[in-house]
């Protein structure tokens, strides 16, 4: 079974606006609500490829409730904790000349409820997956996503990555065994400037140095690349087209590279899925559906 993990799920309401002017009173155009959160979006691009997976992780107050009615509607299996306090996050999204966003704080998060959520993680066994994504609450310690991996790998779990700065470095001593980070994010915890893809490989090579064992670089516009544990490097510049919208991206080519992965643990393979995902998304109004993911993988190039 594939599990994703998201602390800070949400809603993100996204209102179009010609216009915005402080001390004013402003009016949308038309208004969007989305589910958000990065191991929730893997899960939704997990099921557009016939993969089933389980939510876990925290809710709380009528945001939280939405955020359930939500992941059930797309036909997800969930485990989330209900907080006895607190509310989950409305992310306010103002879409104008000028974007700006709003991020809420979220609800404390205690150690009771930190000992429900290990206490569900104790039942995930051998290959059994676990997807860490995004960031942690404020209240929380940025060693946690090691502390999880160091609990689960011992029992054959595998884990993946797709975090930032800390969480991300101190997590590499754990062995996971995929991370996903970005230029910026890696260009932050390595100290490095990354122009091209010989530098992303250069990258890539470190943070494998550093612990982690399949490392998927992503470069936006430029495509990506992979150096797999076996130490075979895989680039792509990915597929030209109108792109839409940059968020999800990521999370999208986790979910693509674990659903071909574990067809054919091939990493060729799952490197050109996880290309596919992305690229369908950017090129989507939220994240892609399978017809669209269909199309951008037929046309995808990988060189190894």
């Amino acid at each position: 079974m594939i599990y994703t993990l998201t602390f800070n799920p949400s809603i993100d309401y996204e209102m179009h606006l010609d216009r915005f002017k402080l001390n004013e009173t402003n009016r949308s155009k038309n208004e969007i609500y989305r589910l958000g959160g990065k191991g929730i979006n893997v899960s939704v691009v997990l099921k557009s490829l016939g993969f089933d997976s389980t939510v876990l992780g925290f809710v709380g107050g009528f945001v939280g409730d939405q955020i359930l009615s939500m992941i059930h509607e797309k036909g997800i299996m969930e485990k989330m904790i209900p907080l006895e306090e607190g509310i989950s996050r409305m992310n306010i999204k103002l879409a104008n000349p000028i974007d700006t966003e709003i991020n809420a704080a979220g609800p404390l998060i205690t150690g009771y409820d930190m000992k429900r959520l290990f206490d569900q993680l104790d039942e995930l066994k051998k290959e059994d997956i676990l997807v860490l994504s995004g960031s942690v609450p404020s209240c929380l310690d940025e060693h946690l996503y090691e502390t999880i991996l160091n609990v689960l790998m011992n029992r054959g779990v595998l884990c993946v990555v797709d975090a930032s700065g800390a969480l991300l470095f101190n997590s590499l001593k754990a062995h996971p065994f995929l991370i996903k980070p970005n230029v910026v994010e890696c260009e932050d915890i390595l100290h490095v400037k990354i122009y091209n893809k010989k530098d992303a490989q250069s990258a890539a090579k470190q943070l494998q140095q550093l612990g982690a064992k399949n490392v998927l670089i992503s470069m936006g516009k430029d495509g990506a690349v992979l150096v797999d544990e076996k130490g075979s490097v895989f680039e792509s510049s990915g597929l030209q087209g109108k792109c839409i919208s940059s968020v999800g991206c990521g999370d999208s080519m986790v979910a693509g590279f674990l659903a071909a992965f574990i067809k054919c643990s091939n990493s060729e393979e799952a490197f050109l899925m996880a290309m596919a995902c992305g690229c369908a998304t950017a090129f989507s109004e939220g994240l892609a559906g399978i017809d669209k993911i269909r199309e951008c993988y037929a046309k995808m190039e990988v060189k190894k």
